[in-house]
């Protein structure tokens, strides 16, 4: 759902989906597990989440650059 000047807009699901796989979206978190205090292990992930299109266009556009 959008908020634009006072109106609201719905947005589907899938719509949202589209515009996020042709834009693509970086996802990222950490974790940390600690006992009394002292870390033992440290995991930090990063997803990116794009269209093939998006990230390696196809050859033929690629030629044209």
């Amino acid at each position: 759902m959008t908020v634009t000047a006072g109106r609201t807009e719905r947005v589907a699901l899938v719509d949202l989906l589209d515009r996020l796989l042709a834009t693509g979206v970086v996802i990222s978190g950490e974790v940390t597990l600690s006992i009394a205090g002292v870390d033992l292990v440290y995991v930090s992930l990063r997803a990116l989440v794009a269209s093939a299109a998006t990230v390696a266009p196809p050859p033929e556009l690629q030629a044209r650059e």
